[in-house]
């Protein structure tokens, strides 16, 4: 058959397969640093006028808002802190490694399903805070602050979006790894 042969396979770069994995992993990095950096230069402080009777003139009272005055914001930012040094790490690794060997692949999917995991509690903690920010809570009398503190609000929102987006790049990491497994 004119000097050609039949019996040449094709065989694919271990790197292109992966470049998913470099993408998501890059994607990782850069929506939980950005959402630590967010909350940790989050911080609005306010003059608010208090009226203790209506004879008396308004009290007028400086209150600061900081994500460290809430447990949950504080657990929030270390997530993504540690999420976005593993995610740094595991693209290193990812980009350094040719190809992952059988345990090595097991071990990522294993630390990105546990990274996952804690931003998505992370994420579900800041947003019952957030939500109770919001709109407050009449049973236990909690009144509502991002009435009074709106940019501090809108940033820890901004970086809720941004952590929610982190942890869906580390459950596609964990989904396509799985399905990679699969085929093998």
């Amino acid at each position: 058959m004119d000097g050609v042969r039949s019996d040449v396979k094709v065989v694919e770069s271990p790197r292109r397969v992966r470049l998913y994995d470099v993408l998501l992993r890059f994607f990782g990095l850069a929506f939980t640093f950005a959402a630590a950096v967010l909350v940790g230069a989050s911080k609005e402080t306010k003059t608010i006028p208090i009226s203790l009777s209506d004879s008396l003139p308004p009290l007028h009272l400086t209150f600061t808002a900081k994500w460290q005055y809430m447990s949950s914001f504080v657990y929030f930012l270390v997530t993504n802190a540690i999420a976005c040094s593993y995610a740094a790490g595991s693209l290193a690794y990812s980009i350094a490694a040719p190809s992952f060997k059988q345990n090595a692949a097991l071990v990522l999917i294993f630390l990105d399903l546990i990274i996952m995991a804690l931003l998505f509690s992370a994420n579900g903690a800041s947003a019952a805070i957030g939500i109770i920010g919001q709109h407050g809570n009449s049973h236990v009398q909690w009144r509502k602050v991002c009435d009074l503190f709106d940019d501090y609000c809108h940033h820890m929102a901004a970086a809720l979006v941004l952590s929610l987006l982190g942890s869906f790049a580390f459950i596609w990491l964990v989904v396509l790894a799985v399905l990679g497994l699969r085929k093998k």
